[in-house]
């Protein structure tokens, strides 16, 4: 049966509690990017203001495949990473996170979905600035945030377990329910914080739900948040769980993931995975105990839908995409070939193992390896756009390692 499920509009800690699942949305700025709307390397969310119709037709896909979640398009939106590096805006941080806040809000009132404020590392931090600059820089955020009355709040997509825990401690301020999601695997952060001990750091600096988004594939993402979970539960301490993982097979990646492949990001279509895939993460996800599933970097509705018909049993609903996709294939029945007819069934796209194609590329990469983390000077940002000197001894080390 396609409906809302039970429970419609509490929040996310009702919901949570009570045992529901939440399913998050998915990346948008890769997807806007692809679209036209976002440009790559610096990733940030102007469309908020400047394309608010494309913005708002993503979270519209997103909600439609059974997100209950309309993450603010916030990422990278503090004035800082706005202004980095020659990225001149013709709108201030406070319009974007605005704007952003009323696409979402607009969109979660047509169905079943809260809104999320979202924060993001920072320039500053990796610039080494201190740490009344940084939660500064998430305090005017926050300050949109509580203005436009977003249901809860996400530090997200955090390198380092210590930016990450000022983040929680500003965030905590509005009073909302606040996740931290790092951007981390099993080896943990940039320092070297085991993922159970960065959960820890987070959920005793104030977080509610805690967990990984982005840098790695799936079962990479959850495998680390079991971690998480179980250094919380041997701390005797509690917490939900999160998990929002790229839609990219990244198994060669090293700590910094994706970002170290050579395909980043122009050439990452290989790796993508099918909704088949994604039924497989949903279930994984599931089974360890994490209750808040979605979605980062790659993520379009499809795959959504497909971890929102995994678990339709569980949450006792399919999206409203469904009405014009059947489960597990089964439109192909209509499909005029026979051959195509008899593909109609669960166990064919679950045993299938897809081409690439590509006969003379490589099953795997070798990473970039540069091994720079917080405070080494090829990190120190800046407000000048870079320069060709500085990018020739970028192009030569480039060279040498590949």
């Amino acid at each position: 049966m396609i409906m809302a499920p039970a429970g419609a509009k509490r929040n996310i800690l009702e919901r949570l509690d009570a045992g529901e699942i939440v399913i998050g949305d998915g990346g948008f700025v890769f997807a806007l990017e692809k679209r036209g709307y976002v440009k790559a390397g610096p990733w940030t969310p102007e469309a908020a203001a400047e394309h608010p119709e494309a913005v708002r037709q993503l979270h519209r896909e997103f909600l439609r495949a059974g997100s209950n979640v309309m993450q603010t398009f916030t990422f990278y939106a503090s004035d800082d990473k706005l202004e980095n590096r020659g990225n001149a805006q013709r709108f201030t941080g406070t319009q974007i996170n605005e704007a952003a806040c009323d696409l979402a809000r607009e969109v979660a009132n047509e169905g079943d979905a809260m809104v999320a404020g979202g924060v993001s590392q920072t320039p500053s931090y990796l610039s080494c600035k201190c740490e009344d600059e940084v939660k500064g820089i998430f305090k005017r955020q926050l300050d949109v945030f509580v203005k436009k009355n977003v249901d809860f709040m996400i530090a997200e997509y955090f390198e380092h377990v210590e930016e990450a825990e000022w983040a929680v401690q500003v965030l905590k301020t509005s009073g909302k329910p606040v996740c931290a999601s790092l951007c981390i695997g099993p080896d943990g952060d940039l320092n070297g914080v085991s993922p159970g001990d960065c959960a820890v750091r987070l959920v005793k600096a104030g977080a509610n739900i805690v967990g990984i988004n982005c840098h790695f594939d799936p079962m990479t993402c959850v495998k680390t948040v079991k971690m998480m979970k179980e250094g919380v539960e041997k701390a005797g301490l509690k917490a939900h769980y999160m998990v929002q993982p790229l839609a990219f097979h990244t198994p060669d990646c090293n700590c910094q993931g994706f970002i170290d492949l050579p395909e980043f990001p122009f050439g990452l279509e290989p790796r993508i995975l099918t909704r088949w895939d994604m039924h497989k993460y949903a279930r994984e996800a599931f089974n360890v105990g994490i209750r808040f599933i979605g979605g980062c970097c790659g993520f379009e509705p499809y795959h959504i839908r497909a971890v929102a018909e995994e678990l339709a049993t569980e949450r006792g609903c399919l999206p409203a995409a469904s009405e014009k996709h059947g489960n597990w294939g089964a439109g192909l029945e209509m499909h005029t070939k026979p051959w195509v007819r008899a593909r109609a069934r669960r166990d064919y796209w679950e045993k299938l193992k897809p081409a690439s194609g590509r006969p003379r590329c490589p099953s795997m990469s070798t990473p970039d390896s540069w091994g720079v983390t917080k405070g080494h000077a090829d990190l120190m940002q800046h407000k000048e756009a870079t320069s060709q000197e500085e990018l020739k001894p970028l192009f030569e080390k480039a060279k040498a390692s590949h």
